[in-house]
């Protein structure tokens, strides 16, 4: 697991950090994965190798994955109010600006210098997700099958619509099965 150098995080530079990853996060949870990754990691508030095990309990809880990206990290930082404080951050100023936006918009839905404002944010969103997964995948796959495993899931889901959850759950057999093998094994050996 993770290694006990972690720095001691305030609630109100918490608050503060996940405020900002709210109100500049354009494009929604998945967007937010790298921004928060970048930030908690940088600061020494949560390691490298317990990211990807934050952000696989934030993708199979139910609910929104921004959401319960900072519960997952508030927690992992200060525990209920860590997580309190995180979510609360990270929720308050998107909430103010949707308010803002759904009072105002209305008057500049048909603009066209916003539609198109709209459309060129659009390609950045899709760096800003595509980018920390590539990061990831590279940290996480150490071998050759784990690649194999990473390159499959993600076909099985992008062109052929299969459910993370159906994945997710072979993974797990598999990686259990392999387990056992190599446990059986290395007894049987030595």
């Amino acid at each position: 697991m993770a290694k006990n150098t972690r720095k001691e995080a305030s609630l109100w530079e918490m608050f503060a950090v996940f405020a900002k990853i709210g109100a500049f996060t354009i494009g929604g949870g998945y967007a937010m994965v790298p921004i928060i990754r970048d930030e908690v990691t940088r600061r020494g508030w949560i390691g490298n190798d317990e990211f990807p095990d934050i952000l696989a309990l934030a993708q199979t809880a139910p609910g929104l994955l921004a959401v319960n990206m900072s519960i997952f990290a508030g927690y992992r930082i200060r525990r209920f109010p860590g997580a309190l404080i995180a979510t609360l951050g990270s929720c308050l100023p998107p909430f103010l600006i949707i308010l803002a936006i759904a009072m105002f918009f209305t008057n500049f839905q048909d603009n066209i210098w916003v539609n198109k404002a709209f459309m060129g944010i659009r390609p950045a969103v899709v760096a800003l997700i595509a980018v920390p997964m590539v990061k990831m995948a590279r940290e996480a796959n150490k071998t050759w099958w784990a690649w194999l495993m990473t390159i499959a899931a993600m076909l099985l889901v992008a062109f052929l619509k299969v459910s993370p959850i159906y994945i997710l759950l072979v993974t797990i057999v598999l990686a259990l099965a392999v387990s056992l093998w190599a446990d059986k094994r290395r007894k049987r050996n030595g």
